[in-house]
């Protein structure tokens, strides 16, 4: 077979034709065989910032996740119940059976009038197990000019629930939260106040006052609450079921002020 010089550019044209072939044939394949293979990074390689932060915050969120060491080993949270303004004729008993069927133990700052009044309830309070702290003989809110009828209500106050129980409170819940430190020493007692306060007087919603409480509870938090109202009993029960469930368990406010 004879070529002439017309036939130069068709040759060309045609071995080019082949090379372009090949050359697809080839990037298919190694596209193949890449996809096949799992994406590695390379040792050394740095990951652009983006990529780098969003990995960061997975593991944070993993982390976030994972259980709690001390849930696992069942570890208890620690909360208190406090109660004051009691003991009253209408609501104290009802919640005391309430604790009892929970085997829930609770703090009562107690008036010196309602302790008189109803010694039996007193008498059941400590019997039971629960304790009991002094709250002023007539609720008193300590002025500037009123610190000695203050102590004196104090003193009382001891006196009368000492007389029921046989034990004079080393605990004291001054109304309004108002208190002088010097009288610590001087009268050999501890003033106790709160970490939530659902402001149960002024809520007459029992579901509105376990609410409150359930948003604002934590390990190591004493809750005020009253005796004195329907709905704060009803409540405190509810509260008590929920927090249970949470790994909560209820103590005496001496279990968080002074043990260990």
């Amino acid at each position: 077979m004879r070529w002439d010089r017309t036939d130069i550019p068709k040759i060309f044209l045609c071995l080019l034709a082949i090379s372009v072939m090949l050359g697809l044939c080839m990037q298919l394949t190694a596209g193949k065989a890449d996809s096949a293979q799992p994406e590695t990074l390379p040792t050394g390689r740095q990951l652009p910032e983006e990529e780098s932060l969003e990995m960061e915050h997975n593991i944070i969120q993993i982390e976030s996740e994972m259980p709690n060491a001390a849930d696992d080993a069942g570890e208890s949270k620690l909360i208190a119940l406090t109660f004051d303004d009691g003991p009253n004729v209408l609501y104290t008993e009802r919640l005391l059976d309430g604790l009892a069927e929970r085997d829930v133990k609770a703090t009562f700052f107690l008036l010196g009038k309602s302790a008189e009044a109803y010694p039996e309830i007193v008498r059941r309070i400590a019997e039971e197990g629960h304790l009991i702290g002094n709250h002023t003989y007539s609720h008193l809110k300590l002025t500037a000019g009123n610190e000695a009828k203050f102590l004196e209500e104090i003193n009382r106050t001891g006196e009368i629930i000492a007389e029921i129980t046989g034990s004079t409170p080393a605990f004291c819940r001054p109304p309004f939260g108002i208190w002088n430190t010097r009288y610590e020493q001087r009268l050999g007692i501890i003033p106790v106040l709160w970490d939530v306060d659902p402001r149960d007087w002024c809520t007459f919603d029992t579901q509105t006052v376990a609410n409150r409480i359930l948003a604002d509870c934590h390990d190591g938090a004493i809750i005020l609450l009253h005796d004195e109202y329907e709905t704060s009993v009803e409540a405190a029960l509810l509260v008590i079921d929920e927090l249970k469930q949470q790994g909560y368990t209820f103590v005496t406010v001496d279990k968080l002020l002074i043990d260990p």
